[in-house]
């Protein structure tokens, strides 16, 4: 009963994403009519449900299919369920999944596609093909730096953290990293100590960057520290979360997923120590007293945000809650540059501090 209920979930919800794909679906009744003798070039996955490079297929196959629609009457971009219709798949030669064969509409012999499995890479293939120029949304200015051999040694040793990605135009790792790599740099856009490069290790302007780092794979990972020449190889995740934690660890940034800061972002420890002692019966004098102290050897910007903000807690037992409830509320409002935005988010994460301490109210 389980089974039959998860079919038919299934199957609704292959019939609903099916009424709004721009994919045709082939089966045996249609193939030789659309495919074969339509006099039309077709694109066509054969692939399994079960497949999970099929599943990771299936958004790129989409986008490329939308991406042709202009063009429907010119190419067919087309999927067969050959798990379903195993005499399509034997028909063909098919012995896994996917495999991507290219229909000139005329004949019954298709021809490998043995290229990436990337959006361009798919479009650039059909183009090339067909002729068909593609109509392509201008895409916004990268955030990444791409570094030449010139600019590398301009960049790196510099005031700045670099990280830097250096990767091959053919390499299918390097393709899927670029869209992370991508949303990195502008997650760290607003950062201004540090840089998301990236090296094209097979340009003729970097190739000798990427043999003097000693690169012999792709895509390859390399932390360069503010001042030093001296790269630390990255071996972590891929994710987009794993790289900002690596880099909130070695360059002291506080960003979160998503370009946005943490909740530590502008707070010094040594300072919340000392306004930690407001709970433990510390008199508001005494603590604005030492942290005024403390400040002096302190290059942090927001060091002197604490004595401010004691000076006017000095003044008003409520300032805090109420300066607090302030900033969130222009946070929420929206419309704010990043830069603003990350003072407003770093100033609120130092007032939280202090309306921690209960005892402050007792005590003025």
């Amino acid at each position: 009963m389980v089974r039959l209920s998860h079919l038919l979930i299934s199957s609704l919800i292959t019939l609903g994403a099916n009424a709004e794909s721009s994919v045709l679906d082939l089966i045996p009744d249609n193939f030789d009519k659309i495919v074969l003798r339509s006099g039309k070039p077709a694109l066509v996955e054969f692939f399994a449900p079960w497949c999970g490079h099929c599943q990771k297929l299936v958004p790129v196959w989409e986008e490329l299919a939308q991406s042709f629609t202009f063009a429907e009457d010119k190419v067919s971009i087309g999927k067969v369920d050959a798990d379903e219709h195993k005499e399509l798949g034997r028909r063909f030669g098919v012995q896994g999944f996917p495999t991507l064969k290219w229909f000139d509409g005329k004949s019954d012999k298709p021809t490998d596609y043995d290229g990436g499995r990337d959006l361009d890479s798919l479009s650039a293939f059909i183009v090339e093909k067909t002729g068909i120029k593609i109509k392509t949304k201008k895409s916004p200015p990268s955030a990444v730096e791409m570094l030449t051999d010139k600019t590398f040694k301009e960049r790196i040793g510099g005031d700045k953290d670099v990280f830097v990605a250096f990767t091959a135009s053919w390499c299918g790792h390097c393709k899927s990293l670029a869209p992370v790599w991508e949303t990195l740099a502008t997650d760290f856009a607003a950062e201004p100590t540090v840089v998301i490069a990236k090296v094209d290790a097979t340009a003729e302007n970097a190739k000798s960057t990427a043999e003097d780092q000693g690169v012999r794979s792709y895509p390859t990972i390399k932390y360069f520290p503010k001042g030093s020449v001296n790269p630390e190889d990255y071996e972590g995740g891929r994710t987009e979360p794993d790289f900002i934690e690596f880099l909130n660890e070695k360059a002291g940034t506080h960003r979160a997923v998503g370009g946005g800061l943490d909740a530590n972002a502008g707070t010094i420890a040594s300072l919340d120590a000392m306004i930690g002692k407001l709970s433990s019966g510390s008199s508001l004098a005494t603590i604005s007293e030492e942290v005024t102290k403390a400040v002096k050897g302190l290059q942090d910007k927001y060091a002197v945000y604490y004595v401010r903000v004691l000076d006017k807690l000095g003044k008003s037992q409520s300032y805090a809650e109420n300066e607090l409830a302030r900033l969130e509320g222009l946070v929420k409002r929206g419309g704010l540059a990043p830069e603003k935005l990350d003072d407003l988010i770093s100033r609120s994460n130092i007032l939280r501090k202090f309306s921690k301490q209960e005892s402050i109210k007792g005590e003025l």
